[in-house]
């Protein structure tokens, strides 16, 4: 929909003609850029987008995102295969009430305290991390699982049941990393996809992962088979009245 900003090393570019055609004159209304692979340093000039609901600023040369800060609309924030090696505090975090999709992938992540932060940021719903130096640690997935509560997804798979709960021994069918569980959420960007584009896409990705947790979630599976067994039970006795009056 509304994609750029007018910036001395944008509208130097080569590829800057592609973007200006999409430029509108307050960028408060912005809400949607996407800006990869243009060797970009800097996101300051997005401080006054605080309209913005999908950002898209991946494989650039980004190491600061505290000018997102201002984005409190986010629901997809895309910053993979950049450099940057330290996240905002908390406070930054818990400002963006509507983030759902986060991919730090291919970033220069090397300390899981430095991404525990996460556990603010309240709507999360999936992360990707792989190919940065954390997630060769030990304990880097059992760590963020069990911080970001409201995490489904991390890397290639929706968590299991298994993960989130100490010393549950599941089947097969249900253990962490199960096939059943993967689930490819961040596939490559393809060019000249819309506002609309990306919307579809964070509905049909938040809709799969929900799917394959109804699937493959004891958890959810019991609870359904619980709200089912005590609807009927309530539906037999609303009949019983009936018939009895």
């Amino acid at each position: 929909m509304f994609h750029g900003t007018i910036t001395k090393e944008l509208t130097s570019h080569e590829e800057w003609s592609h973007y200006n055609e999409n430029i509108i004159e307050d960028q408060k209304d912005f809400v949607f850029v996407k800006f990869s692979g243009l060797y970009l340093k800097s996101m300051e000039y997005l401080q006054s987008y605080i309209s913005l609901k999908v950002c898209i600023f991946s494989n650039n040369f980004i190491t600061d995102i505290h000018p997102l800060q201002n984005c409190i609309k986010l629901i997809k924030l895309d910053l993979h295969g950049n450099q940057i090696k330290n996240l905002p505090d908390t406070k930054f975090w818990s400002g963006l009430k509507y983030l759902k999709l986060l991919y730090l992938h291919d970033n220069a992540f090397a300390k899981l305290k430095n991404l525990c932060v996460l556990s603010a940021c309240p709507s999360l719903i999936a992360l990707t991390l792989f190919d940065c130096p954390v997630s060769l640690k030990k304990g880097y997935r059992h760590v963020l699982v069990n911080s970001i509560w409201p995490l489904k997804a991390l890397d290639h798979h929706v968590i299991s049941d298994e993960e989130i709960i100490q010393n549950w021994q599941l089947p097969e069918r249900f253990k962490a990393y199960n096939q059943r569980l993967f689930f490819n959420f961040c596939t490559a960007l393809k060019k000249g996809t819309t506002y609309e584009d990306e919307l579809n896409n964070i509905k049909y990705v938040i809709s799969s992962i929900n799917k394959i947790l109804a699937h493959n979630s004891p958890v959810l599976i019991v609870q359904r088979w619980i709200r089912g067994f005590l609807i009927r039970k309530k539906l037999d006795k609303t009949k019983l009245w009936v018939n009895f009056h």
